[in-house]
């Protein structure tokens, strides 16, 4: 019987050892010890249903939440666009105010639902689906965490903060900032 060198051995245990947990690994993914299927895998059931992201709820101003504790769902509605003048006189449009007015977005029979270009109504904690119909680019972006805020962990559960925990929804862009002095160089700090 031949007797492995000393230089064998690590190699044969190493060997060994590396098979061994090969099959366990197959063994406990349930693809059993045998040869791999060739069968594929079942394709996933096609959904309507939207996706689901987690954010963090909206930034309602105190008190202004729910909607129809002031909109009574069977008052008759005004339509017609127009400065709000005895309620929401405060709030001025400054979002492509030319071609879009409050009803474009809030949802005129259920004030406390916005509602999208196709009429479905969406919470308000999902309005960056809202936002995304005229910026899709920058929902991508959003999604994909190059834009906007997002806390969590990389491989754990993240939460997402809304387009309007950033930006008014009905005045956008950020007003202009005066810049900062730059920082002091280190070898100026005497």
């Amino acid at each position: 019987m031949h007797k492995p060198s000393r230089a064998q051995v690590p190699f044969a245990t190493a060997a060994l050892l590396a098979g061994l947990a090969l099959v366990l690994a197959r063994v406990c993914s349930g693809a059993g010890p045998g040869p791999a299927s060739v069968a594929a895998a079942p394709a996933p059931a096609a959904t309507n249903a939207p996706e689901v992201i987690a954010v963090a709820p909206p930034p309602f101003s105190e008190g202004i939440f729910p909607c129809s504790a002031c909109h009574d769902p069977s008052n008759e509605v005004d339509t017609t666009p127009r400065q709000l003048k005895d309620a929401h006189e405060d709030i001025v449009l400054h979002h492509d105010e030319g071609n879009r007015w409050c009803l474009d977005c809030h949802d005129a029979k259920d004030r406390d639902h916005l509602h999208l270009a196709s009429g479905r109504k969406i919470e308000f904690a999902e309005s960056y689906r809202l936002c995304g119909q005229c910026h899709g680019p920058t929902l991508r972006a959003w999604k994909a965490g190059e834009h906007g805020k997002r806390t969590g962990s990389w491989s754990g559960r993240k939460e997402y903060l809304l387009c309007v925990s950033c930006h008014n929804p009905h005045s956008p862009r950020f007003k202009p900032l005066k810049p900062l002095p730059p920082p002091v160089r280190p070898e100026d700090l005497r």
